[in-house]
């Protein structure tokens, strides 16, 4: 049995019975029903055409669940629909479906949740375990996701936008779990990038690559957090840097810039300097200066403050970090961190041991914690 497979046409045939009239929710669990029966009948006779196959079954599922709800009317229009056994339609409606996960109705984590279950192919329960929450809490989510996407009808393009966002927000959760996350973001990212002709998409990507390179740096065996700047560079994986590298160039060549694009480029020349020292900060700072156009973002305007120290030295720095909000998350972890490069050691060791009060995760608490500590008894870096 080849789950991969599987897993790789459920979005389509999911997509085939919402075209032809299904709501989400039923579609979504006809072919969860059908799944059942590949696994069950497919190791002992695979089917020519696997897709046309899981839609004949998915429908016919749908059929059965129709015909036990609904009016005899209905009943008998839906079973005059039933599509004759043969190759399944090339339609993409893959696309389709990644519009429909990104609904605006929903919230971020429910948008984020069905994308992973009806796009990726994810049960309930690895949804569950990459959240932390127990399964029958993100059931719950999902059941709620359905029934607001339920009825849904698509009669103009979707938001790309949207789509886009939602993504952004599964490799943002990165790995936990038995799902990796991150990976999954990039596995779905590539799909969407194929199927639109979309500057951004090609731009989110790039980023989604350029981060994902620096993975196997980002931490030590013991799970605490490195820095960027004292991460082992040698450990970056090349590949995806030179992937992301050209899909970024080509999509900045299409001059339609785009807030991930400006990120991805920001992201490339940190992997294009060869040691901490040697990165072009300069070239950031304007990167950046894009993005505040593009965006106004207060965590751009709090990432950019941190290039402005780097690049002009930490006092033009802090100057910038005095227009934001101190609510910002990190806000005052880079404070701490421009005192040190100042010199102030005592106010950077303070504002350390408050932003490890403030911190959203344990790894991040220990290594502020550590910084806190390590000016205290004056240890050198």
């Amino acid at each position: 049995m080849d789950a991969e497979l599987l897993r790789r046409l459920t979005p389509s045939v999911i997509g085939v019975l919402v075209r032809r009239g299904a709501d989400f929710a039923a579609a979504e669990d006809a072919v969860q029903d059908a799944l059942v029966e590949a696994v069950r009948h497919w190791p002992a006779d695979p089917p020519r055409d696997p897709k046309g196959w899981l839609v004949t079954a998915a429908w016919r599922k749908f059929l059965d669940a129709t015909r036990a709800e609904t009016a005899r009317r209905r009943r008998e229009d839906l079973a005059d629909e039933e599509p004759a056994p043969g190759p399944a339609s090339a339609a993409d409606d893959t696309l389709q479906l990644y519009f429909l996960c990104a609904h605006p109705s929903l919230t971020p984590s429910s948008a984020v949740a069905l994308t992973l279950r009806a796009v990726g192919g994810l049960t309930t329960r690895q949804i569950a375990r990459a959240y932390l929450v127990p399964e029958a809490t993100m059931a719950q989510r999902i059941s709620r996701a359905k029934r607001t996407v339920s009825g849904v009808r698509f009669d103009r393009p979707g938001d790309v936008a949207t789509v886009l966002r939602v993504l952004y927000l599964v490799f943002n959760e990165g790995y936990s779990g038995d799902v990796d996350l991150a990976a999954e973001a990039i596995r779905l990212t590539r799909l969407l990038a194929a199927r639109v002709d979309h500057p951004e998409a090609a731009g989110l990507l790039a980023l989604m690559l350029l981060h994902h390179a620096r993975r196997a740096a980002r931490t030590t065996p013991d799970g605490g957090l490195v820095p960027l700047a004292e991460q082992d560079r040698g450990r970056w994986d090349t590949a995806l840097i030179t992937e992301g590298v050209g899909i970024l160039q080509a999509a900045l060549a299409r001059d339609r810039l785009g807030e991930f694009q400006a990120q991805a480029a920001v992201a490339a020349l940190h992997a294009d300097a060869p040691t901490a020292e040697e990165t072009d900060w300069p070239q950031i700072v304007e990167w950046y200066d894009e993005l505040v156009r593009l965006t106004d973002s207060p965590v751009v305007r709090l990432n950019r403050a941190v290039a402005v120290g780097e690049a002009e030295g930490p006092r033009a720095g802090l100057a910038a970090l005095a227009e934001l909000d101190v609510s910002l998350p990190r806000h005052t972890a880079v404070t701490a961190y421009l005192h040190e490069r100042d010199g102030d050691l005592a106010t950077a060791a303070r504002l350390y041991a408050e932003a490890a009060r403030k911190a959203s995760n344990l790894a991040e608490r220990d290594h502020l914690n550590r910084q806190a500590a390590r000016l205290n008894t004056r240890e050198p870096r």
